[in-house]
């Protein structure tokens, strides 16, 4: 890669672990792009869905929100949620914002584009498809449990989640940019339901498979209870080669230092304990292992370092 050129950078998926990812990769000399889920069917988003037949613009709301430039007060206007008891109670502004402009213009995918403009993102966001889509989970127990928000809470184990209705259409334009990226980071987030409806996707999961360039996983710190329950990192990484074939993930990031018990405890009563990396098994699987102190220490709340993260996938391409 030439000096003057930014190597290409593509991150998936939704949820609140990627907008911390995208949060440190803005401000490095990367070409960004963000590819996100639209399955989400809880809360201000899914009512938004079903009434006006849109892909859910949730996990693309936080994703404008990290990668804008626009001014603290505008982008706290973007973030608002609605407390009231009214109509508009539990509706987020920026969730009604791409809701109108996927009125105004027509198309969910140029409504994002026109709503990046005025508040000044840095890269491409693209949703994963322009289509509105349901995630549904066949359990190990042979019962199918449909809607995105709906499959953790029947606490079961999840063989495979799969989308309706078929054919879902990728955006073209994602298909292109990880056909083309020099990195492929998959986010952390909820495995089976931010992180899996993005890969599943026709033409997403052959570009993984045919892409040049390096694809990372970053791996969840914590498990989640009724998604991923006592998975270990190699878990993590057998479930996505499941839905989308082997060898598609090159490297893992993992969390290397002893969680805090505080911390621990409170993840404890919601049934989530810390991931535990099983050396052996990922490297049998072909990974190559990238350790490193990347958690944000002053929270009770784990979330992955910004700056930490950003500089560590940096360093994988520089």
């Amino acid at each position: 890669m030439s000096n003057n050129k930014q190597p290409n950078v593509v991150v998936i998926g939704g949820g609140t672990g990627m907008p911390v990812l995208l949060r440190g990769l803005k401000d490095l000399p990367v070409k960004l792009t963000a590819l996100v889920t639209v399955a989400d069917d809880g809360g201000s988003t899914g009512r938004l869905r079903n009434e006006m037949a849109i892909p859910a613009p949730g996990d693309i709301r936080n994703v404008i929100a990290a990668l804008s430039d626009a001014e603290p007060m505008l982008l706290e206007l973007f973030q608002h949620r609605f407390t009231i008891g009214n109509g508009l109670s539990g509706h987020s502004m920026g969730n009604l914002l791409l809701a109108a402009m996927t009125s105004i213009t027509g198309n969910f995918y140029t409504g994002i584009k026109e709503i990046s403009r005025v508040l000044n993102v840095k890269g491409k966001i693209y949703p994963i498809s322009n289509e509105s889509m349901s995630l549904h989970a066949t359990m190990e127990d042979g019962t199918t449990v449909s809607g995105e928000s709906n499959i953790p809470l029947a606490n079961k184990k999840i063989e495979r989640v799969f989308l309706s209705p078929q054919p879902v259409n990728p955006l073209p334009n994602a298909v292109r940019a990880i056909k083309k990226a020099d990195l492929i980071v998959i986010a952390p987030g909820s495995l089976y339901t931010s992180i899996m409806p993005n890969l599943i996707i026709p033409q997403i999961d052959v570009a993984l498979q045919q892409t040049k360039g390096k694809v990372v996983y970053v791996c969840n710190v914590m498990t989640q209870a009724g998604e991923t329950t006592g998975y270990t990192a190699a878990d993590h990484v057998q479930a996505i080669s499941d839905h989308i074939g082997n060898g598609c993930v090159d490297s893992i990031v993992v969390h290397n230092e002893p969680i805090n018990k505080n911390v621990r405890d409170v993840y404890a009563e919601e049934n989530a304990a810390p991931v535990v990396y099983d050396t052996d098994r990922l490297l049998e699987m072909g990974l190559q292992i990238i350790e490193s102190d990347i958690i944000n220490p002053s929270r009770t709340t784990l979330r992955h370092d910004t700056q930490k993260i950003a500089k560590l996938l940096h360093s994988l391409i520089s």
